[in-house]
Order: structure tokens, then C-alpha cells, then sequence
């Protein structure tokens, strides 16, 4: 008996050292894409992202904590346009700045979540006109902690996310193509 337990603790430290080993390999940055057609001009979808009071209306993280506490300062939209807010654990507490605003075609923004883990990325969403439609890219990027590459041996982010993204990206699009 005294045998079995010694061959499953080698085991079992050698899976955690090749974890450890294989989370080391994986790259020190993420991004995440998503985007979405929608049959609106890119000039009636712009300031629903231009401004922050806008995103209550298709952002999905705006409906998880109907207690959610937002706070908006700086002009009211555009380049220095601040959202903070605080919410359940499932939202968290975090701050976003528009960094930069190309009227109609790209919106950067320097996003700094402090709960329920501390990360600062950055979000871009370009527009991109195609006929009498807009496609509508929202990608987030950013540095990959160790800690972060261990995780995602066992947890797919970019799908987590990713979700998130496509189901702000179709409410978006409701939003767009309202009459």
C-alpha cells in the first residue's frame, strides 16, 4: 500500500510539473475577436459605443447585476469618456477610457478591471462599411500573467469572453436596426 501511494505522488508530481512546464510555452499576450454585419450605417452604430451611457442599452454585462453601480465622467462621449462601475461578483469593478475616437471607423479604449481579478487590456471596435451594412470587430488584448496560462490549460477565456462579445455584439445589432 505504502508503494501505491509513492508511485501516485510522482505521479501526480510530474502532471504538476508538466502543467507548470506547458503553461510556461504559452504566450505572454491574448486577444479576442469577435464581429457581427449589421445592416445599419456605421454612423448610427458609432455613438452606441461612443458613449458610454449607450452600452446599458446592449453591453451583456449590463444585465447580469440589476444592482450594477455605474459612474460616468469626462465629456460625455469620445476620447476621455470614463465608465466605472461596481457590481456583483459575476461583473465585478473596473474602469474604461476611450483613449481614442476616429469618428465612424475605430473606438480604442484602456479598459482596468480591479474585481474579481486585477487586469488592464485594451478593447478596439472598428467599423467597416459594406454596402447598406457595417461590419462591427471587437477585439480585446492583453498581457497573459502566468497565473492567467495555467487557467486556460483548464478554462477556454476565449470562448468565456468571446460568448459575452457575440451576445453585446447581437443585442448591438437590434439595437442598430431599429428603425
Amino acid at each position: 500500500m505504502l508503494r501505491f501511494f509513492k508511485y501516485l505522488i510522482i505521479i501526480l508530481v510530474l502532471a504538476l510539473v508538466g502543467i507548470l512546464g506547458y503553461a510556461a510555452t504559452r504566450p505572454d499576450t491574448f486577444a479576442i475577436t469577435r464581429s457581427v454585419s449589421i445592416k445599419a450605417p456605421a454612423e448610427k452604430i458609432f455613438p452606441l459605443i461612443n458613449d458610454f451611457t449607450a452600452w446599458s442599452r446592449w453591453s451583456p454585462w449590463e444585465k447580469i447585476d440589476p444592482n450594477l453601480v455605474r459612474k460616468h465622467s469626462g465629456p460625455a462621449d469620445g476620447v476621455g469618456a470614463v465608465y466605472e462601475w461596481t457590481g456583483n461578483r459575476d461583473v465585478g469593478s473596473g474602469r474604461m477610457e476611450i483613449r481614442e475616437s476616429v469618428p465612424f471607423s475605430r473606438i480604442a479604449i484602456a479598459l482596468d478591471f480591479k474585481a474579481p481579478i486585477e487586469a488592464s487590456n485594451s478593447a478596439v471596435f472598428t467599423l467597416t462599411p459594406k454596402g447598406e451594412t457595417t461590419d462591427v470587430e471587437w477585439t480585446m488584448t492583453g498581457k497573459q500573467p502566468y497565473f492567467g496560462k495555467i487557467v486556460g490549460i483548464f478554462l477556454d477565456i476565449d470562448r468565456m469572453v468571446g460568448g459575452d462579445f457575440d451576445k453585446g455584439l447581437v443585442a448591438m445589432k437590434a439595437e442598430a436596426e431599429k428603425s
